[in-house]
């Protein structure tokens, strides 16, 4: 790959960091003003990489000088923690009320056709804010618990202490809010949401009543599945007539009429809800998102969640389970040539259709076929999705003027907060423009699954040319320079420039880098056909090499000792990797080949000189 993950992470660290520390404090806020959401973006752009791709932070005495560097207004290697700790501290202390209930509201995100939302609007919680809080709040308890092993001084002690009391907190109250705002929408078959959900599945132009029998002959499972919710919003009793349909998956926000939840952790006041029991796709792959971070290698070993907060992820695990199956279901429905998720832009029951869709559900139908264990056929066709997306939005195409394709990346697709207008003023509105950081980090995810060389190579191909296409979109000047994000350097057709960065973009950009970091770390992929190769050079080799010994090349002088000497420990070294690094194996004997000809053909010409 041309990326360079780990450099970039170190830039995009030194940038931040020049961006929010002035004056001994942290300037909270970028382009869009804080809010819960925006201000936890701002802090994952640190923590991400401290965290999920081992840049050791928490562990003073390991961390890397480069690091250091990039991080030094806030001090040394031991100041640096314990500034992140406060920071965080005082995050978690602006966002929460004078009650003690964790705020999760959308404010500055907010956006409306005009006309000025209510403060009772501004103040609504979104599935966006929960998600968020999640995987900062396993990440700030997760870098406190390792920071705790290397401090001694009682009051640091207090401050880590603080940290992690306020962090579960607001972890248990956005895993509640999650539970709250789980949505399944049942209708009609004949209703407008039955006919274009059976439109998207019916690639093959089959009868209807076909479609719908095959439908929910794949979905039993789900719909049985659908009697153990019992926990916050989500309760189905309709489902069982052969004329419905659904979809599952998670509202904007709290569900109207969803019940509290009953916990032992003090979350405070649960609020009522307004959004739809209907499903969004933005929204529901930002919390499936969220919720695996609670299942992770790094949240088990750590110990993260209390025995309070195992019973509701257990519940988010169960809706987890049955969202990504219904969507991997009805991604890849069919037994045609083509999937609905190939049919290009994806439509939803709504009637609304977007590339963006499309690239939200490769999301959803990659999880479900790595659970089914998909081969590399059904990963390639996803991949081929993305490559055809990559040119749809002009990241690998140049755009033609007045090209509706650039309303992908800005303003991006407005999301309608249906229910938002009873609190009184306009309905508001929820701008997503990442396309293109959430078009890599799927590229490289996809690209991670991939088991044949040549079908990865393509993506990590894909990948570097997205990147190339992010790097243009950085910022150029202000304080927020090396940050995202600047559309108008890359499209002609925009004239607006910024300043202040994005946090909302540059944290899809950074999780994009960790997501990359995790793929080149993983072992490299080994080929059949290399190994066989290998083998056949290390046999020849290996006897070659004793050929030489019979010689009595070892009685001979110093030189030529060491030069077997050079040999034996290749051979040995080429035999123990073959199977893992067959490449590498193949180089090194090719080494040793070459080595023992030189032998060879000195031996010759002094037997021809005599």
């Amino acid at each position: 790959m041309r990326i360079q993950p780990r450099q970039e992470l170190l830039e995009i660290w030194a940038a931040t960091v020049r961006s929010s520390w002035q004056d001994g404090k942290w300037q909270w806020g970028g382009r869009d003003g804080p809010n819960s959401i925006s201000d936890a973006e701002q802090l994952l752009c640190i923590l991400l990489p401290a965290t999920q791709a081992d840049f050791g932070l928490d562990r003073p005495d390991e961390t890397a000088e480069e690091m250091i560097k990039a991080l030094r207004p806030l001090g040394t290697a031991t100041q640096i923690p314990r500034v992140l700790i406060q920071v965080l501290t005082e995050y978690y202390q602006r966002y929460t009320d004078k009650s003690g209930t964790p705020v999760f509201s959308g404010r500055t995100y907010f956006q409306t056709d005009g006309a000025e939302p209510s403060e009772q609007q501004l103040d609504l919680d979104i599935v966006d804010s929960y998600a968020m809080s999640i995987t900062l709040s396993l990440a700030a308890i997760g870098f406190a618990r390792v920071f705790r092993s290397a401090v001694r001084r009682e009051e640091v002690l207090r401050e880590i202490d603080e940290l992690e009391t306020m962090a579960s907190t607001r972890l248990t109250a956005a895993m509640v809010g999650l539970l709250r705002s789980f949505a399944v929408n049942v209708f009609d078959v004949d209703s407008e949401e039955g006919q274009a959900l059976v439109r998207t599945l019916n690639q093959s132009d089959l009868p209807q009543r076909q479609i719908v029998a095959q439908l929910r002959r794949r979905l039993r499972q789900t719909i049985a599945s659908f009697r153990e919710v019992m926990i916050g919003s989500g309760q189905v009793a309709d489902l069982d007539s052969p004329n419905r349909l659904f979809e599952c998956g998670w509202s904007w926000g709290i569900v109207k009429d969803a019940p509290e939840v009953e916990t032992t952790e003090p979350v405070g006041q649960q609020p009522p809800g307004f959004a739809p029991e209907e499903p969004y796709l933005y929204f529901t792959v930002i919390a499936i998102d969220a919720i695996e971070e609670l299942f992770t290698e790094r949240t088990r070993i750590l110990g993260l969640l209390n025995e309070e907060q195992q019973r509701l992820s257990r519940a988010l695990q169960l809706r987890w389970d049955l969202t990504r199956g219904y969507w991997a279901t009805v991604a890849t429905f069919g037994d045609g040539h083509r999937w609905p998720l190939e049919d290009i832009p994806w439509r939803t029951t709504d009637r609304d259709a977007s590339d963006y869709y499309t690239l939200l559900v490769t999301s959803l139908a990659v999880k479900g076929l790595v659970v089914e264990r998909g081969a590399d056929a059904d990963l390639s066709r996803v991949g081929a999705v993305l490559e055809e997306l990559a040119n749809r939005a002009r990241i690998t195409r140049r755009p033609f003027d007045q090209d509706s394709a650039l309303v992908l990346h800005a303003p991006g697709v407005r999301l309608t907060l249906q229910n938002s207008e009873k609190l009184g003023g306009p309905t508001l509105r929820w701008a997503v423009s990442e396309f293109s950081a959430l078009l890599l980090q799927r590229t490289a995810f996809i690209a991670g699954l991939l088991s044949d060389a040549d079908q990865r190579a393509r993506m990590l191909d894909l990948a570097d040319r997205v990147w190339d296409h992010l790097v243009l979109r950085r910022l150029d000047r202000g304080g927020g320079r090396s940050l995202w994000d600047q559309p108008a350097r890359v499209f002609r057709q925009f004239d607006e420039y910024h300043d202040a960065p994005s946090w909302y973009y540059t944290e899809r950009v950074v999780q994009s880098l960790v997501t990359t970091v995790r793929i080149l770390r993983r072992p490299p992929l080994r080929s059949d056909r290399l190994t066989l190769h290998a083998l056949d050079l290390l046999n020849e080799a290996e006897h070659l090499y004793d050929m030489e010994l019979l010689t009595g090349a070892a009685e001979a002088g110093p030189k030529m000792q060491q030069t077997l000497q050079v040999i034996r420990v290749n051979l040995r070294r080429a035999r123990e990797i073959v199977h893992e690094r067959p490449g590498t194996a193949a180089a090194l004997t090719n080494a040793v080949l070459r080595s023992l000809d030189e032998l060879n053909a000195a031996r010759r010409d002094v037997a021809e000189a005599g």
